[in-house]
């Protein structure tokens, strides 16, 4: 069973439809990218999914212990316990004056035992000083503090919007291989993105929309090989082989 289901999903802004009916389902274990071009609804999307955002129709239902909740109806604190996002600027979600106090501020506000969002934090960049100012950290820094905190709820779906945006290579490899590892723990992860290669090394599946509409839903070879606008840079050379990274074709040729 989906442990996200959204059904007929609106978004209205003066002028514009943003999200013109939506249905998604999501599944545990699964590492699902939204692609699309800058003003297709992604992010739209991501926000009513999470209940932070506007939604003028449809309705979101996370599987929880006690039936299925709309985490739009439920105050902030408790609804990042089912569905936590982090936005195209990180930073966004930090405004305390040290690392240390967002990670104690995160604790608190999803009553989580002291210390688990420093632990997260640990993990996802270890030895970042606890005294420093979110606004002195780097890109991938601040992306570690922010999604330390949402992840301290331990919800079960994490929405990320444009999360390898300004992250250099060796950074962008140890976002991959988080991920990856929420999704191995069983979470449900979302990546709005434009970044092809990202995709192709880490998604399960590919939804694209255009015009607030889903255009596409399949697996990932299936979606990105039909299409040259989001074939990563091994497809386009190799076409029409069925290779999207140096790894698969690496993996292929290799002696049996």
């Amino acid at each position: 069973a989906p442990t996200l289901t959204a059904r007929r999903i609106v978004v209205r802004y003066p002028g514009t439809v943003a999200v013109a009916g939506v249905d998604l389902d999501l599944h545990a274990g699964r590492v699902v990218a939204l692609m699309g071009r800058n003003g297709s609804g992604k992010s739209s999307l991501l926000w009513a999914v999470q209940g932070s955002g506007p939604r003028h129709g449809g309705t979101v239902a996370v599987a929880g212990p006690d039936g299925p909740v709309d985490p739009g109806t439920l105050p902030p604190g408790r609804a990042r316990r089912y569905v936590g996002l982090v936005p195209q600027t990180p930073g966004d979600l930090l405004y305390l004056e040290t690392v240390d106090a967002e990670c104690a501020q995160a604790d608190r506000e999803t009553g989580a035992p002291a210390g688990t969002c420093r632990r997260l934090l640990d993990q996802l960049a270890p030895a970042l000083p606890g005294d420093r100012h979110p606004r002195d950290l780097s890109e991938g820094q601040r992306l570690a503090l922010a999604l330390a905190v949402q992840l301290t709820a331990a919800p079960p779906v994490v929405l990320l919007d444009e999360p390898t945006r300004g992250l250099d290579y060796h950074a962008k490899r140890q976002f991959a291989a988080v991920v990856r590892e929420l999704a191995d723990a069983g979470r449900t992860v979302v990546l709005a993105t434009h970044d092809v290669e990202l995709v192709a090394t880490l998604a399960d599946r590919v939804v694209v929309l255009a015009d607030g509409e889903v255009v596409a839903d399949g697996g990932t070879a299936e979606i990105m090989l039909a299409s040259p606008a989001f074939a990563p840079q091994v497809a386009k050379v190799l076409a029409p082989a069925p290779w999207l990274t140096v790894e698969q074709l690496t993996s292929a040729l290799a002696p049996a």
